[in-house]
């Protein structure tokens, strides 16, 4: 687990009921996860993601009791092959533009 993170790194709204302070990365876990899997953003998704590694967040997934674990699992493995993806293409991207080969916007803008 990452310990670089810290909670106040999370969306506010996720713990509007809860003292965050209270909150501890570890003991915590479960609370979070479910937190960021029913209101999290993008950014708390990669959060979670980052801190407790997908094997983690699957295997506490599996133990909530509210949500549709079948559907949540499903979106949860297409989210992160979609993120890599993106990563990934965003990484050859910026190689490309640092390597010449690729113009710049303003370039195709002027037909």
């Amino acid at each position: 687990m990452s310990h670089n993170k810290t909670i106040n790194e999370l969306s506010p709204h996720l713990f509007w009921d809860i003292d965050v302070l209270s909150l501890d990365i570890n003991s915590s876990k479960r609370t979070i996860i479910e937190r960021v899997i029913g209101f999290g953003i993008l950014n708390d998704w990669n959060w979670i993601v980052s801190v407790y590694g997908k094997d983690q967040i699957k295997e506490t997934v599996l133990t909530l009791k509210n949500i549709d674990k079948v559907i949540t699992l499903s979106f949860l493995a297409n989210l992160l092959v979609s993120l890599k993806k993106i990563s990934h293409a965003t990484q050859k991207f910026s190689q490309r533009t640092t390597s010449g080969n690729i113009k710049s916007f303003n370039e195709y803008s002027r037909v």
